[in-house]
């Protein structure tokens, strides 16, 4: 039979009332935290989360929303996630929303149902509607990658619109006017990206044709089908900016089977500095995110609207992404 909390108040002698506070994060004297240690161990005592958050109404459990959990920066973001709720004794709840607003909703329902303290959010919408049910609920949000339009939440990205510029300049700077962008304008981190570009070729003076735009939802298939075509157009653009991981997985396996060579045909920049930029050749310029102090920042800034110590309105925090150098880029 498994130990209870009463084995350990007679194990040790001390009153429920004091065992209780321990096991639920209080404060104790350090001798009888020692002795409550020695009989946690002893009796091999596991506590009953389920018991204790009807007690604390805590569940020590965060959902998080993703928009699709195939998407290795997803999945990268989630190892880290999951490393940092860890260290502070959370656990993870994640659905996956698969780009849909009608399962992304349901998925938020899902979550609160099962009572979880707070919930990241890698969004699938545009607007923030479909949190009300959250804020309702007093559920802290805490949004990851993608902000709203319509409504501010607190929210951990990275500055796309001036990284989008700077890897831009790059190119510009290596005398390259001929230059195509693949990349959402779906979601809120390829519509920025596609701001940050526009923004480099008007300060520069240039101007691309519009087929120099490739447009859709971030993915393998967007990346590949945009590079297909833009090697094929009469005119190919020198150089091309792929707009998130999938999209440069798609990319660099359309220029491979092409046969067109890398930087001497078309000059290229990916974006996320995962396994892919580690092993292909030539090395990749690539965008890098922080994803790990991402990651940590949000956990840290969710934790701290579930205790309360975090006060006021919405807090919005933007890193800055660095440009790794590669050897995928020919100056002209």
């Amino acid at each position: 039979m498994a130990a209870t909390i009463r084995d350990i108040r007679d194990r040790t002698g001390l009153s429920l009332a004091t065992i209780s506070k321990y096991l639920n994060g209080g404060n104790v004297l350090p001798r009888n935290r020692q002795l409550i240690e020695e009989a946690i161990e002893e009796l091999h005592y596991e506590v009953n989360e389920i018991a204790r958050g009807l007690v604390t109404n805590r569940t020590k459990t965060i959902g998080v929303l993703v928009y699709d959990v195939q998407c290795i920066f997803v999945g990268r973001m989630l190892h880290h996630l999951g490393q940092a709720l860890h260290e502070k004794g959370y656990g993870m709840l994640i659905c996956d929303s698969c780009n849909d607003l009608c399962i992304e909703e349901k998925n938020l329902q899902f979550l609160l149902s099962r009572k979880v303290d707070g919930i990241l959010v890698f969004a699938v919408s545009l607007d923030g509607k479909f949190l009300e049910a959250a804020n309702r609920a007093e559920v802290p949000v805490v949004l990851l990658d993608r902000a709203f339009r319509d409504k501010e939440y607190d929210c951990i990205e990275i500055d796309n619109r001036t990284a989008m510029l700077r890897a831009t300049n790059k190119l510009i700077s290596r005398n390259h006017r001929r230059i195509a962008l693949i990349a959402s304008d779906i979601e809120y981190t390829g519509m920025e990206r596609m701001k940050g570009f526009d923004d480099a070729l008007g300060d520069a003076g240039i101007t691309v044709p519009d087929e120099y735009r490739v447009r859709g939802r971030h993915s393998f298939e967007l990346g590949y089908r945009g590079m297909r075509t833009l090697l094929c157009l009469p005119d190919p653009p020198t150089a091309v900016i792929l707009g998130n991981y999938d999209t440069t997985l798609g990319g660099i396996m359309a220029v491979n089977e092409s046969g067109c060579n890398c930087p001497n045909d078309i000059s290229i920049i990916g974006f996320d500095d995962l396994l892919m930029s580690k092993v292909i050749r030539p090395k990749l310029w690539i965008v890098s995110q922080p994803m790990e102090e991402m990651s940590n920042r949000a956990v840290e800034m969710l934790l701290n609207r579930i205790s309360g110590q975090a006060e006021g309105g919405p807090l919005r925090i933007s890193f800055s992404a660095q440009i790794r150098e590669g050897e995928s880029i020919r100056k002209l």
